[in-house]
């Protein structure tokens, strides 16, 4: 999967919380989070100084789409989505999502749904022949 497929089904699936996504979804999603993220507080500084507008709405519009990716990445390796709470906890509790979110999903398919990966491989073979 590449960055613009990863962005168009995270940003499809805007509010779905089922289902499975592949690490790389879920990575290139979080690197466009930071990528709007450092050019809306580029805009903010240059447009209206210390006031982060811009930085608030960005952060705003991708707040749910953002939780939805990390719940289905949680679902990806077999856990419920309410383990993201862990990042309530301060410091422990992100390093543990961040290991979560790194670790490999579920080869075939678990509780939450068919192989996200499986499936990419499937269709990627398809399309070739």
């Amino acid at each position: 999967m590449d960055f613009g497929q990863a962005i168009k089904i995270c940003l499809n699936k805007y509010a779905t919380f089922s289902g499975r996504a592949q690490r790389s979804e879920y990575w290139y999603f979080f690197l466009l989070m930071i990528i709007v993220n450092i050019v809306a507080s580029v805009l903010d500084s240059a447009i209206f100084g210390d006031i982060p507008v811009l930085y608030l709405i960005a952060t705003l519009a991708l707040l749910v789409p953002s939780i939805a990716a990390a719940v289905r990445r949680l679902h990806d390796t077999d856990r419920s989505g309410w383990w993201l709470l862990l990042g309530f906890i301060p410091v422990v509790g992100a390093i543990v999502l961040i290991v979560f979110f790194c670790q490999r999903g579920t080869v075939g398919s678990n509780q939450f749904g068919p192989d996200p990966l499986q499936a990419s491989i499937t269709t990627t073979h398809m399309a070739r022949a």
